[in-house]
């Protein structure tokens, strides 16, 4: 038979009621020793089921007891003044909080997911919550995703209709991205939130007649955040450029005349601000990518030359600068480095580009090296520019 102890060691164990009074007996034991803190937890997972209530766990922790839907403490439940909502509002005091966190999934490497979820869950609680207690699950939050505890995916909690129209989102995100950017540089920030799709989602802060970069930019430089401003631009010209060069393979494969894709793309270039080096070097990426190449190496060859020289026009109208003609160049090399089939294409290439007056025999004395050039004997000899067209003569096969 069971003991006394033992019975009531699996009631606590299994029982929502019983291991809520735990965990809160024992964090009004440890006070505000964060150190004492950690080591009670560390201590308290082998005795009290943290799987089955890591939920009730994190809002104990974070809040003080259970949270209602909305936010607010569950009445009928014993809750205690130690936790993250009723410290000090300092970055120090937070930092030793996330160490509480970091310690017990350290530990425990099955509450990870758990506590992700939660901290998505809490995200979405931020009307329920008063501003200090937004303020610092604000810095917590930017230091648990500097420390790789969790993953920028939360940030799609911030996106809810409720809180971005209330203005709620952005004001947590400036709080946020200030505590992140204390711990790692902008590089670092940027790389997270590639990785999980969030570095294109950031207007959605704000409600969408305020969802434009001009608005985004003005916010957080105004909030002291220019480098998450300069990313949000950067970003949103990358979107630009994508979505301008998937209209230009659309205008190609539907045969649209020349002359109409040029009077376009000089209307992008002066609408959008972009530099006729980015321009050529979309213009080539959507010439390329209009058609469907030929598998073989011994074939591709001659389709690639037919298909540039119907292009031509388009590339020498974008050429107009030296810089042009090199981002030119160097697009074409990594093309061909690439796209291995290409690379006897090559020379061709440059040679009908020189022919057409696409590049000068200046730019092919400096041309962009990665694991081939042209023929040594052209690029050495295309500095006298009267031998030049003997010498690229010889670079055909």
């Amino acid at each position: 038979m069971k003991t006394h102890q033992q019975v009531q060691m699996t009631r606590k164990k299994f029982d929502p009621s019983q291991f809520q009074e735990s965990i809160v007996q024992g964090l009004n034991q440890t006070g505000t020793d964060l150190e004492a803190v950690a080591k009670f937890l560390d201590a308290s997972g082998a005795k009290l089921d943290y799987r089955r209530y890591a939920e009730t766990l994190f809002d104990i922790l974070v809040a003080g007891g259970m949270l209602a839907p909305g936010g607010t403490l569950s009445d009928d439940m014993t809750c205690t003044e130690f936790c993250l909502f009723k410290a000090q509002e300092d970055m120090e005091t937070m930092q030793a909080y996330a160490q509480v966190f970091n310690k017990l999934i350290r530990r425990y490497k099955y509450l990870e997911k758990g506590f992700e979820e939660e901290i998505k869950k809490l995200l979405l609680f931020l009307k329920g919550f008063t501003e200090s207690e937004r303020n610092k699950l604000a810095m917590l939050t930017g230091i648990l995703l500097a420390n790789g505890n969790i993953s920028a995916s939360i940030l799609s909690s911030l996106f809810n209709e409720n809180l971005v129209k209330e203005g709620v989102s952005p004001c947590f995100a400036v709080k946020l991205f200030k505590s992140w950017l204390s711990e790692k540089d902008i590089n670092s920030v940027a790389a997270s939130l590639r990785k999980v799709g969030m570095d294109n989602r950031l207007m959605e802060l704000f409600p969408a007649n305020k969802r434009s970069c001009e608005h985004f930019s003005k916010y957080f430089t105004d909030a002291g955040l220019k480098e998450i401003s300069d990313f949000a631009r950067n970003q949103q010209s990358i979107g630009a450029r994508k979505e301008l060069q998937k209209e230009l393979e659309d205008l190609m494969s539907c045969g649209e005349p020349l002359k109409d894709i040029i009077a376009y793309v000089r209307e992008e270039i002066k609408k959008n601000n972009i530099s006729e080096q980015t321009m050529i070097g979309l213009i080539w990426s959507s010439v390329m990518s209009s058609v469907e190449w030929n598998k073989k190496e011994e074939l591709v060859t001659e389709q690639a030359i037919k298909h540039l020289k119907q292009y031509s026009p388009l590339l020498k109208a974008f050429t107009s600068q030296g810089l042009s003609e090199l981002t030119l160049l160097l697009k074409i090399q990594e093309y061909c480095y690439d796209n291995i089939h290409f690379m006897k294409a090559f020379q061709k290439i440059v040679v009908l580009l020189y022919k057409g007056e696409l590049i000068m025999p200046i730019r092919l004395l400096f041309p962009p090296v990665k694991t081939f050039t042209l023929r040594q004997e052209a690029t050495q000899a295309c500095a006298t520019d009267a031998r030049w067209p003997e010498i690229i003569a010889k670079t055909l096969p």
